[in-house]
């Protein structure tokens, strides 16, 4: 299993009317966890799409249980419970600044081989760096 935890900050353009984070920004903060989550590995988006593989959404849940507000600082915990093959899944916890659960997700992606518009496994490098905590 692996897990990682980032901050993130609600703004003001990510609310509605009543001061709460709007339902659609969720996705976009599972992104910037996924993303960060990446990087802590020493990969990048960039540098598997450089390596031939993008990672296009197939599916994503999300729970709300309380509202992010604004300005709220919010922990997203990522984990990936199962050694990734083709697939991937990422599982989202997000706590508001009190430690209260307030969002539980999931997406699952794909790796996709660019040049061929097919499945694939992901690239050697990720599957090193991520295997170490699936063994």
């Amino acid at each position: 299993m692996f897990s990682f935890e980032t901050k993130i900050r609600v703004r003001y353009a990510d609310t509605d009317q009543m001061g709460y984070m709007y339902y659609g920004n969720y996705a976009a903060v599972y992104e910037v966890a996924r993303t960060e989550m990446l990087r802590s590995l020493g990969m990048t988006y960039r540098s598997m799409e450089e390596e031939g593989v993008m990672m296009p959404v197939l599916e994503l849940k999300c729970k709300y249980i309380k509202p992010a507000l604004y300005d709220d600082e919010i922990t997203v915990k990522v984990v990936i419970s199962e050694k990734p093959g083709v697939r991937i899944v990422f599982t989202y916890e997000l706590f508001n600044q009190d430690g209260v659960l307030i969002n539980l997700g999931e997406t699952t992606l794909v790796f996709v081989n660019i040049q061929k518009n097919k499945p694939c496994l992901p690239p050697k490098n990720f599957r090193e760096k991520i295997g170490i905590y699936f063994s």
